[in-house]
C-alpha cells in the first residue's frame, strides 16, 4: 500500500472512530463524560457544583480564555451564564474569582457590576456562574450597524458606569479591560439601556499596578499605558471616555493600527502634553523628541454646531475624560456633578432612555423628508421656475417697501 494511501487511511479511520465516540457521549450522563475541553461540552450537559445543578441549554460565545453557555438552575428553576474555562487559563480564572471576592463586600447590583454567584470545578476545568444578562453593547452597535446613540441614551449609559468606576474605586480595583465587549445590556426590553460591567479577568489592585505594564486592547489603550507612565484607576476613567465617544460617534475617534498613530491622533485632538508630565513615560522617546517649543491646544473631540447644549456639554464632559495627562483626567465624582448630567435634572423630567417607538417616529420624520425631497426632484423644471420667480416678485415687493419706509422717514 502506497504511504501517503495508508496515511490517509488511518487518519480516516480515526476520524470515524472520533465520530461514533462523540455520538455514543452524547447520549450518556456528563459524570461519565470526558470533558477535555470547553468545546466538548454540549447542549443538555449537566453541570455539578456545591450549590446546585445545571443544566446547559445553548452556548452565548467563545473568546480567548473558555466559551460561555446559557443554563438553568434546576434547583431554583433561574437562568445563569456559567463561563467555562479553557485548561492553561486557570490562572486568570482565579484572578477574576479574587476580583469577585472583592466585589462581594460592596452592593454589585448598585453600582452596575456583574454578580457572581457560584463557582466549582468540572472534570479540570473552573467554571464561574454568574447572573443573567442581555447582550454586550458590541453586539448591540453591530446589530445597529454602528448607528450612534441618542445623547439621552449615551446620558444613561454613561451615569451607570460612572457609578461603576466609583465603586470599584472604593474597594482598590482597576478593570483594567473596559470595551464594549465588556459592558453589558442588562435587559433591553424591560430596562432600556440599563448596563453592567463583567468580565474582571484582568482586574488589579491598584497598589499591584506596576509603571511600563502592557495592557487593555489597543482600541482602548490609555495613553499613560502607551507612554509608559504611572498606572491607576484613572486609566478606566479614559476608556469609559473613549467608550462613550464611540457610542455618540457611531466610529472609532483614534486610529487603531499602530500605538504611534494613536499618539499621533491624540496630540492632533488634544494637544501637545506637558514635558513635565512627558519626562515621567519610559516610553516616551519612542514618540516624541524635545523642541524649543511645546505649546497646548485643544479641539473637539467630535462637534457638530446644529447639536443643542446638551452636546456641547458631553463634548466638554469627554474631552475630561480623555484629557491625556491622569493628574488632569476627571474623577468619577467630579464627572457625576458634571453639567452634562445636571442639565438632564433641569430641563429634562425623568423618564427611561428613548424607546422604540420614539425612535421609530424619528425613522418615519427622516424617511418622510427624504420622500418629499424626491418628489420636489421629480417635479417638472417650470414648477422650479415659478417658485423662483414667485420668490424674486416677493422679494421685489420687501424691497419696494423698505424703499417706501425709507422715503417717508426722510420726509418726516
Amino acid at each position: 500500500m502506497p504511504r501517503c494511501i495508508y496515511f490517509y487511511f488511518t487518519f480516516a479511520c480515526k476520524s470515524a472512530r472520533s465520530a461514533i465516540l462523540a455520538s455514543r457521549c452524547s447520549s450518556v450522563s456528563s459524570t461519565t463524560t470526558s470533558l477535555s475541553s470547553p468545546s466538548s461540552l454540549q447542549e443538555n450537559f449537566i453541570l455539578r457544583s456545591h450549590e446546585g445543578v445545571y443544566i446547559v441549554e445553548k452556548f452565548l460565545g467563545e473568546g480567548t480564555f473558555g466559551k460561555v453557555a446559557k443554563c438553568t438552575n434546576l434547583s431554583t428553576n433561574k437562568e445563569v451564564a456559567i463561563k467555562i474555562i479553557k485548561k492553561g487559563f486557570n490562572h486568570t480564572a482565579q484572578d477574576e474569582i479574587k476580583a469577585m471576592i472583592e466585589i462581594s463586600k460592596i452592593d454589585a447590583h448598585k453600582y452596575n457590576l456583574v454578580k457572581c454567584v457560584d463557582w466549582f470545578h468540572y472534570k479540570s476545568h473552573l467554571c464561574m456562574v454568574f447572573e443573567m444578562l442581555d447582550q454586550s453593547l458590541f453586539d448591540f452597535m453591530n446589530d445597529r450597524r454602528s448607528r450612534p446613540l441618542f445623547v439621552q441614551e449615551i446620558r444613561d449609559v454613561a451615569c451607570q458606569l460612572l457609578i461603576s468606576l466609583k465603586g470599584l474605586k472604593s474597594i482598590n480595583l482597576v478593570h483594567c479591560d473596559i470595551k464594549l465587549d465588556n459592558i453589558m445590556l442588562v435587559n433591553q426590553v424591560s430596562e432600556p439601556f440599563r448596563v453592567k460591567l463583567i468580565d474582571f479577568g484582568l482586574t488589579k489592585k491598584t497598589t499591584d499596578m506596576r509603571t511600563g505594564t502592557r495592557m487593555q486592547n489597543i482600541c482602548f489603550r490609555a495613553p499613560e499605558v502607551i507612554l509608559g507612565l504611572p498606572l491607576d484607576e484613572r486609566l478606566d476613567m479614559w476608556t469609559v471616555g473613549y467608550v462613550l465617544a464611540l457610542l455618540y460617534a457611531g466610529f472609532y475617534i483614534l486610529p487603531r493600527d499602530s500605538e504611534y498613530n494613536i499618539i499621533r491622533a491624540m496630540v492632533e485632538m488634544q494637544g501637545m502634553p506637558d514635558n513635565e508630565h512627558l519626562d515621567k513615560g519610559l516610553y516616551t522617546n519612542k514618540f516624541f523628541t524635545k523642541t524649543e517649543e511645546n505649546s497646548k491646544v485643544l479641539k473637539y473631540v467630535y462637534c457638530d454646531e446644529t447639536k443643542m447644549k446638551e452636546v456641547e456639554q458631553l463634548i466638554d464632559l469627554l474631552k475630561q475624560m480623555l484629557e491625556v495627562d491622569p493628574n488632569k483626567r476627571i474623577s468619577p465624582n467630579d464627572a457625576l456633578r458634571h453639567p452634562f448630567f445636571k442639565l438632564e435634572m433641569k430641563n429634562v423630567p425623568q423618564r427611561p432612555a428613548a424607546n422604540s417607538q420614539e425612535r421609530s417616529s424619528n425613522k418615519n420624520m427622516t424617511s418622510l423628508v427624504q420622500q418629499q425631497k424626491a418628489e420636489k426632484r421629480k417635479a417638472p423644471a417650470p414648477s422650479r421656475k415659478r417658485k423662483n420667480s414667485d420668490q424674486q416678485s416677493q422679494d421685489r415687493e420687501t424691497s419696494w417697501q423698505m424703499e417706501a419706509a425709507v422715503k417717508k422717514k426722510k420726509k418726516s
